[in-house]
């Protein structure tokens, strides 16, 4: 299966090569794009040099912080363009382990959507506070009781989907960003019909820099849920319900939004 892995990035230039490395070391297959939102700590710049040395990794650029959602939109557009089988939403700043990577690529090879789950067996926020964990917590039960997400970490941002989910997703009528654009994507594969699975992460805080999560992210998600349920009926739940979840994360790390024109990606060697 030919995959490919997601990594937006603002201000990383800490986190990129040793992430990169661990990542090869688990997925030495896999290809990596990176997205950078024109980092002014020179995170593009290093991911240029990262790819003039790998040509597994490749890189776009974009004018500005523009949403952690319309990143990965742009990355998703990248993978199905390029013939990728499978592509992997991941966080530049260690909070998604790669060492379940090859949990990830097992269980793909029975699901359409894969996600990285905290609040399955297994799944755990270990260096959260009660607050954080509150708001997490109650933003996914609120998310799956109005909407019907038959997940329980529906705002997980740590994924794989297979090219076939996000060819049959409109991906340029996807307005969400942060909290509510994995909301939002869960919602829409659960519609298609198709098969998501869970399996298990430790979600660790991020080793280097700031968190970008903010009050206006998770008011977004909780008014993406609420605007949702009461403007349409949501989608009559399939078997998807009834399957075995074995292979049962918020992403908080959104950037803010910016309008933005994007250049193409550096082309490969």
């Amino acid at each position: 299966m030919k995959t490919i892995i997601i990594i937006p990035t603002y201000n990383e230039f800490d986190n990129l090569r040793p992430l990169l490395q661990k990542v090869f070391f688990y997925a030495p297959n896999t290809d990596v794009l990176i997205v950078d939102d024109n980092s002014p700590d020179g995170t593009g710049k290093l991911a240029d040099e990262i790819h003039e040395e790998d040509a597994r990794v490749h890189v776009m650029h974009r004018e500005g912080k523009a949403g952690l959602g319309k990143a990965y939109i742009a990355g998703f557009k990248y993978a199905t363009e390029h013939g990728y089988d499978a592509a992997f939403e991941m966080d530049a700043d260690f909070s998604h382990d790669p060492r379940y990577l090859p949990d990830f690529l097992k269980a793909i090879e029975g699901a359409d959507l894969v996600i990285g789950s905290r609040y399955i067996p297994g799944g755990d926020t270990p260096d959260w506070s009660p607050v954080r964990r509150f708001i997490s917590g109650g933003g996914n039960i609120f998310a799956r009781f109005m909407l019907g997400i038959p997940v329980q970490d529906c705002t997980a941002g740590y994924r794989c989907y297979r090219r076939e989910v996000l060819e049959s997703i409109d991906l340029d009528t996807v307005q969400s960003q942060g909290y509510a654009f994995q909301i939002e994507m869960a919602y829409r594969v659960m519609q298609k019909g198709f098969k998501i699975v869970e399996t298990p992460i430790i979600f660790m805080d991020r080793r280097v820099g700031k968190s970008k999560m903010s009050r206006q992210i998770v008011i977004e998600g909780f008014t993406y849920v609420l605007r949702t349920r009461f403007s349409r009926k949501p989608a009559k739940r399939t078997a998807i319900e009834e399957q075995d979840t074995d292979y049962t994360g918020l992403d908080e790390e959104a950037p803010e939004e910016a309008p933005i024109e994007e250049r193409p990606p550096v082309a490969q060697k």
